[in-house]
C-alpha cells in the first residue's frame, strides 16, 4: 500500500507553484502547511536548485531548497536502484526512482515521458496532473483523519532525514 499524502514533485510544477501570482499556488501553501509530505532525493534537490536559479534567480533557489529542506514534510531520500523506466528522458527517471523509494503516492508531473509508467504493473508508480493534485488537496479525503489537522503533522517518519 502506498504511503497516503507522499508525493514527488516534478520540478516544472514545484516553479510553479512557488509564485503567488499563479493558480497552483495552493500547492506550495499545502506544502508549508504541512498538507502532504514531500519526498526528495539529492537528484532532485539539484535540479530544483538550478532549474530555479535559472528561471528566477540563485537566491530565491537557495531560499526555496532552504525552506523544504528545513520541514518536517520533507522525506529525503536515497534510491540505492535505478529501475530506468523511462528510457525517452533518461534525467526523468530520478523522480521514478524516489517515488518508488519512498512508496510515494503519486508523482505529480503532466511530462509526457511518464506515461510509460501507466503500462508498467511493477513497480507501480501513479501518475497524477496538477489539476487533479490540486483538486486532491481541496477535497478532505486527501487526509488520513477526520480532524482539522493532517494526521501527517503528528507522524514522527516524515520527519527530515528519516527513510
Amino acid at each position: 500500500m502506498k504511503d497516503k499524502n507522499h508525493i514527488v514533485l516534478d520540478t516544472n510544477y514545484l516553479i510553479m507553484a512557488i509564485s503567488a501570482r499563479n493558480e497552483y499556488h495552493l500547492i506550495w501553501q499545502s506544502f508549508l502547511r504541512g498538507d502532504y509530505v514531500l519526498c526528495v532525493s539529492n537528484e532532485i534537490i539539484e535540479e530544483y536548485l538550478e532549474v530555479i536559479s535559472r528561471n528566477i534567480n540563485q537566491w530565491v533557489a537557495e531560499s526555496i531548497i532552504y525552506t523544504i529542506l528545513m520541514r518536517k514534510n520533507v522525506r529525503k531520500l536515497t534510491p540505492y536502484y535505478r529501475f530506468r523506466l523511462i528510457e525517452n528522458d533518461l534525467d526523468d527517471n530520478k523522480f521514478v526512482d524516489c517515488a518508488i523509494s519512498a512508496n510515494a503516492q503519486y508523482i505529480v508531473t503532466e511530462d509526457r515521458h511518464f506515461d510509460v509508467l501507466k503500462k508498467c504493473s511493477f513497480p507501480k508508480v501513479d501518475v497524477i496532473g496538477i489539476d487533479i493534485f490540486v483538486d486532491l488537496l481541496k477535497s478532505e479525503t486527501f487526509f488520513t483523519n477526520e480532524s482539522d489537522e493532517p494526521s501527517i503533522l503528528n507522524d514522527p517518519a516524515t520527519s527530515y532525514g528519516k527513510s
